[in-house]
């Protein structure tokens, strides 16, 4: 009973493994892998040949890999379960028999091991089903590795192809631009045709006209020319009239001989009027001759004069003069944004006068000028509120030999530096110097514009000076003229005249204890025969000038200029000499780092910080000179810390009349500049250089 019990279990567990490999062994279906954007089906892998289902014979190999199934714990430990019990379970305890009966004994034990040979047959099965099934999952792993892969390349690809086709669509849209250019170039060369021919048209209904008017010119000729066939005739007829009046004039030829002789004897009384004459002109002449010299001692005399006026007015001197508001700065993009888009849609449209008038109050600082009478004070104020919240009102008052209101013409500028323009031909060194914020108008100032009203203070220095030596030409002077116009420009000088290139030479400033002369070695010294002249000369240095924008002006003035014009006087009836020069100098714009916006910039911050030197080292000179001027005689002027400076040593030193013009902007946003460039000119005006010397050769 044992025997049969072992035999049936041992079938049950074939059955059931035999029909657990049939459904492992059936073709699934897997999950189709998207690559691309596309659902690819995979493609059928070939089957070992020595694969567990040929083993076994179980229907024909699978189209697509098999997946085996991993054995539960529950089914292995059922059916380990169900063979311990069908091998190792204990039989059922039965009465003792007798011991007669060993032969259903041996029978027991030889279906057990039968049984027990089977269940490892079965054992060993299973487990290269198992080995094949992990097999198969490992190759379906690498498999679908390689599909990732083909994924990934093909994602890289879709991404390739899309940049590609924006690379199409933008070099579409500039193909586009390029045929709308062509096609609005064509318009305007079709436009221009059109224009051609109706000119040419116009013109050969002119050439109509005139031949019209020629014909008609000669039809009148050809009239004329009868006519004047027909006057010949009259005349000849006139001519035999004429014969018969020559008898006529014979007898008055006769007549006027005898007035001959009346004339001949008022002649010689005339002659004897001449001489007398004569002897007055010799008194004139002579008369002449000391008024001459009467007029050269007293050009001598004016010259003294006129340094004298010069010396009282003060050796340096500071003007000051506020720009008027300009449109650019009532239309700048800070006052636009603040306005309704009714009135100023862009910046670059014309508001109306009340919005205009209204944006010229905001934009304007607190300026005024109280002195009406003698025009020297001017008054900045300005309000601001407190930490706890109360408005505080400030006031600053500044006094100058000369202030300019905004409405200040250049002709007025130049009225009051024409007398320093007059020293230059009387031999002194004359220095004039711009300074101010960029964009607060030294440009203009010192070289102006185009037309003959808005001249700046060089040309009208230069014509000063040849209009003064044309004059003196009637008092024996003859005078010679050279320029030269030079740039400091991150403390290297540049020759603006030149014809090399910028920072190729190495120019040297060198002064002459003696004669007082400042020279610059390797520069460009042009003779100088007009005023015409000179304005080629700026034009062209202008052209050269170091330029560049910045946040406080669209196109400022990056390096100082440096314009010189000397003067060689000769006077041949009194053998006097002189020589002078006249130095006009328009220093770059002075601002602040975060103003000009040149701190994001390498090449704009060290041309600001160069400028801010240079200008620094002109107020460490002139604050010195102050000192120097209140008893300290050992103090020491630091001429060499910058170009600038040591460039105009002798102009600073108390050898020149030296003029400084400050420059300032009238809108509200530059008042923090400007009252710094007020507080430095004041230090100038404040400070004394000592007594020109005259420059004889």
């Amino acid at each position: 009973m044992a025997s049969g019990s072992t035999s049936t279990t041992a079938n049950s567990l074939k059955r059931k493994a035999q029909e657990n490999i049939g459904a492992d062994l059936q073709p699934r279906k897997l999950a189709a892998i998207a690559e691309g954007g596309t659902n690819q089906p995979l493609r059928p892998s070939k089957v070992a040949p020595n694969a567990n289902v040929n083993r076994l014979g179980k229907g024909p190999p699978p189209l697509t890999k098999p997946r085996a199934p991993a054995l539960t714990s529950s089914t292995t430990t059922a059916a380990t379960r169900r063979t311990t019990r069908a091998t190792s379970a204990p039989p059922k305890t039965a009465p003792v028999r007798p011991p007669a009966r060993p032969a259903s004994r041996t029978t027991s034990a030889r279906a057990t091991a039968v049984h027990d040979d089977r269940f490892d047959v079965l054992q060993q099965q299973i487990s290269g089903i198992e080995a094949a099934r992990a097999a198969d999952a490992a190759r379906l792993d690498a498999e679908l590795a390689q599909e990732r892969a083909k994924r990934s390349d093909l994602q890289a690809s879709h991404e390739a192809l899309s940049r590609e086709l924006t690379n199409a669509k933008s070099q579409e849209l500039a193909q586009r631009k390029e045929l709308f250019i062509a096609s609005d170039e064509l318009n305007t060369l079709r436009q221009r045709h059109e224009r051609e021919i109706s000119e040419l048209q116009a013109d050969l209904r002119k050439k109509d006209r005139e031949l019209r008017e020629l014909n008609e010119d000669l039809r009148m000729y050809q009239s004329d020319l009868e006519r004047e066939r027909e006057t010949v005739k009259g005349l000849k007829a006139t001519i035999a009239q004429q014969a018969t009046a020559q008898l006529s004039l014979t007898a008055q030829i006769g007549a006027m001989q005898a007035e001959k002789a009346a004339f001949q004897t008022e002649y010689d009384r005339t002659v004897g009027t001449k001489a007398d004459l004569s002897i007055q002109l010799e008194r004139a002449q002579k008369r002449i001759a000391e008024l001459e010299c009467e007029a050269r001692e007293g050009e001598t005399v004016r010259r003294k004069l006129h340094n004298m006026v010069q010396e009282l007015k003060g050796n340096i001197r500071v003007f000051c003069r506020v720009r008027p508001i300009l449109r650019s700065d009532i239309l700048s993009d800070k006052l636009v944004s603040s306005v309704s888009s009714g009135h100023i849609s862009d910046g670059t449209g014309s508001p109306d006068p009340e919005e205009e008038a209204r944006l010229r109050d905001d934009a304007m600082a607190l300026i005024a000028f109280p002195d009406k009478l003698d025009h020297k004070e001017i008054v900045v104020r300005a309000s601001s509120e407190s930490a706890t919240g109360q408005e505080r009102k400030d006031e600053w008052q500044f006094t100058f030999d000369k202030v300019f209101e905004p409405h200040s013409s250049q002709a007025e500028v130049f009225e009051e530096i024409s007398q320093l323009a007059q020293s230059c031909t009387d031999g002194y060194n004359v220095c004039v110097f711009a300074y101010g914020q960029t964009g607060s108008g030294k440009s203009f100032t010192m070289e102006g514009g185009q037309t003959q009203t808005t001249a700046g203070m060089i040309p009208r220095a230069v014509e000063q000076v040849f209009r003064v030596a044309d004059e003196l030409k009637t008092k024996g002077w003859q005078y010679k003229m050279e320029g030269q116009f030079l740039e400091i420009y991150n403390e290297t000088i540049n020759d603006l005249l030149g014809k090399g290139e910028f920072d190729k030479k190495k120019h040297e400033i060198k002064h002459d204890p003696k004669t007082g002369r400042t020279t610059v070695t390797d520069v460009n010294v042009v003779p100088l025969s007009s005023p015409s002249q000179v304005r080629t000369l700026l034009s062209l240095a202008q052209g050269r000038r170091t330029v560049a924008a910045t946040l406080m002006n669209e196109r400022s003035s990056r390096s100082h200029s440096v314009f010189t014009l000397r003067i060689r006087g000769e006077n041949t009836l009194t053998g006097e000499s002189c020589e002078g020069s006249l130095n006009l100098v328009d220093l770059a714009g002075s601002e602040r780092l975060e103003k000009s916006g040149a701190a994001s910039d390498k090449d704009r911050l060290r041309e600001t910080q160069s400028i801010n030197k240079s200008l620094s080292a002109l107020g460490d000179v002139i604050a010195a000179l102050g000192e120097k001027g209140e008893g300290k005689s050992d103090k020491h002027i630091p001429y060499r810390n910058s170009k600038l400076t040591y460039l105009l040593q002798n102009s600073l030193s108390g050898n020149s009349k030296t003029l400084m013009v400050l420059n300032l902007s009238p809108l509200a946003t530059h008042l923090n500049e400007s009252l710094c460039s007020l507080r430095f000119a004041t230090k100038v005006n404040n400070t004394s250089i000592g007594t020109a010397k005259k420059q004889t050769k």
